[in-house]
């Protein structure tokens, strides 16, 4: 047992970070403190903690402690190490990429607007940013069908003789081509930058004017394009969110139900609302909703992302003034965590929650229908016990060239993605599929058993009895003969529908009838792997089709490469070039010159 007293007696009342170990000695719980003594002196108290606190209070068999400076840093290091130790105990939010924005070159002759995501490293202007991609990009098309500020990139706008198909459709003015001047281009720039800033009222009374003086000179085809501009602002006004204040706010909301949490957030931008997506976190059963939406701030605004001014939420987030001080400083401005809402602001938080609360029942619907498929899967297969884990494996190739496997798993909440593998196959004969997959099964499972890794309750391969022979055959060797194997069968029209199981042990077959919820499932998993497997094999085959023929040579590393290209103007020229004259290139002497030689001229 845990001595906690001893412990708290020598504990100090500093600002850091603490780790609590199980029997192990493994990380199951990751926590940040203003004062380490108390924050942890308050699991071992006798007030009333929820269950899972009282858990993982019963779990706890040591506790290693980082003491930092500041809670900045404590903040900043418990972010890191909940990312890289996964604590069982902890809400884990997965580590989207960054947020998407909307980038304008102002500084250009001819500003470009385009999708940007990554360190905003330009000196153009960045708007955003936005929950996804799908709003940002639909953002992106409904500007360019206002304003038609040009998308191209600049090698391609220097190079353009004549329109290309945006000027066509309406979605460019063609500044490369000269049909546009520099300052009708530039107001067109400045109208679609008010317009990412929500300021919509201010483009329709500047562009009322110069239509009244277009149509009043007779230049009605200029007046019409006003008219249209004015007319589809108003149209995305009627079909806008759009706030009375100017802030930025992040609006974040939280649903529980069935040990099943979920985070709506709603970004905010100059009064108008960029999108909305919902976050579920994982190891969030048993939390109360202050303590998911105070996990979800320090973990989602660690590192770079852009804070707002304000966070709205739905409850009291857990550490909410530490949090807030924390936000501050890391964006050298005051931030304000805020959860008492009235008036509009309310009513945007009602909005959220509501959606949280759909998003939840989904949630949970796609769970139990998936749940009841893997029963009916059980017992189509009349497994002992109900399978927590399937792995499904496939082979992809093109005419045996560049042969993929994908391996892909599902366990009652979906598809795992974290733990599909893909395995670039080797050293076989071009198509011999039963040896594609005798590899990537003994790479996969001879790693798993290595590491200690999860083993599934059932293989499935997709393809028929000499795919299912191999899969049996390395299982034995491999002494994992007790987990069953299933072999799909496509047929002989290949439809979906019509596939046929083939059972490892009994050699039995199955067919379905198109409505079993086992059928569905197998269907989705095979199907999620024959995916998986086709963007692996094409993304090998794109980089291998991309890959210099220099790079097979002994002793030329990129250096060396670069200096022959830029020596002969590129791979052509190297190609016609001699033995004597390969030597008098930077850094080649006579061998790897006649290696270089015998590469081109010899080799198919």
């Amino acid at each position: 047992m845990f001595d906690y007293k001893v412990f708290l007696k020598n504990l100090t009342a500093r600002p850091g970070v603490y780790r609590m170990l199980d029997d192990a000695g493994q990380v199951i719980y990751v926590g940040k403190a203003r004062n380490l003594k108390r924050r942890v002196a308050s699991y071992f108290t006798k007030q009333v903690l929820s269950p899972k606190t009282r858990a993982l209070v019963q779990h706890i068999n040591g506790i290693d402690v980082t003491v930092t400076h500041t809670e900045v840093e404590a903040l900043l290091l418990e972010n890191n190490l909940i990312k890289q130790l996964r604590p069982r105990y902890n809400v884990i939010f997965r580590d989207d990429k960054s947020y998407p924005y909307l980038y304008l070159s102002i500084n250009d002759k001819f500003p470009r607007l385009h999708y940007y995501r990554g360190a905003q490293k330009g000196k153009g202007k960045y708007f955003g940013p936005y929950p996804d991609s799908g709003s940002s990009r639909s953002t992106l098309h409904l500007t360019q069908s206002l304003f038609r500020i040009r998308p191209c990139d600049d090698s391609f706008f220097r190079n353009r003789s004549r329109p290309c198909l945006q000027y066509q459709i309406k979605r460019c003015t063609a500044p490369c081509t000269g049909l546009i001047g520099e300052a009708d281009y530039r107001r067109d720039v400045e109208n679609a930058m008010l317009f990412l800033q929500g300021r919509n009222e201010e483009i329709i009374e500047k562009l009322a004017g110069p239509m009244q003086a277009a149509s009043a000179a007779l230049e009605f085809e200029r007046a019409a394009v006003f008219r249209d501009q004015i007319a589809g602002l108003r149209k995305v006004q009627e079909t806008q969110h759009v706030t009375k204040g100017k802030g930025e706010n992040d609006i974040i909301a939280c649903v529980r139900q069935a040990n099943l949490a979920c985070i709506q957030l709603f970004m905010v931008r100059n009064g108008r609302l960029l999108g909305n997506k919902a976050i579920f976190p994982g190891n969030g059963a048993g939390d109360r909703e202050g303590e998911v939406i105070g996990a979800f701030i320090s973990q989602h605004y660690a590192g770079d992302r852009e804070i707002p001014h304000e966070i709205l939420t739905s409850h009291a987030a857990v550490d909410a003034d530490m949090i807030s001080t924390v936000l501050s400083s890391q964006a050298g401005r005051r931030v304000q965590i805020r959860h008492r809402l009235r008036g509009e602001r309310a009513k945007w938080m009602q909005m959220a929650l509501e959606n949280a609360g759909l998003a939840l029942r989904q949630k949970l619907n796609a769970r139990e229908n998936i749940q009841q498929r893997f029963e009916s899967l059980r017992q189509t297969l009349n497994l002992e016990d109900l399978p927590e884990r399937i792995e499904c494996f496939d082979i992809s190739h093109t005419g045996g060239e560049n042969p993929v496997a994908s391996c892909v798993v599902f366990n009652h909440t979906g598809a795992v993605k974290a733990d599909y593998r893909r395995f670039n196959i080797m050293n076989i004969t071009p198509g011999d599929d039963y040896a594609a997959m005798r590899q990537a099964l003994e790479r996969r499972y001879s790693r798993v058993q290595k590491e200690s890794g999860k083993l599934p309750d059932l293989i499935l391969i997709d393809g028929g009895k000499g795919q299912l022979s191999e899969a049996e055959a390395v299982l034995r060797e491999m002494q994992l003969d007790s987990i069953p194997v299933v072999g799909v069968a496509k047929g002989v029209t290949r439809k979906a529908g019509n596939e046929t199981l083939i059972l490892a042990d009994t050699r039995q077959t199955l067919r379905l009838s198109a409505d079993s919820p086992a059928l569905h499932l197998i269907q989705e998993i095979r199907d999620e792997a024959h995916r998986f497997a086709i963007t692996s094999h094409r993304q090998r085959r794109s980089k291998q089709r991309s890959r210099s023929v220099l790079e097979d040579i002994d002793g030329i590393g990129s250096i060396r490469r670069q200096q022959l290209i830029r020596y002969f103007g590129g791979l052509q020229g190297i190609s016609r070039a001699g033995v004597e004259d390969l030597a008098k290139a930077p850094g080649i002497n006579k061998n790897l010159a006649e290696k270089i030689y015998n590469r081109f001229h010899t080799e198919p």
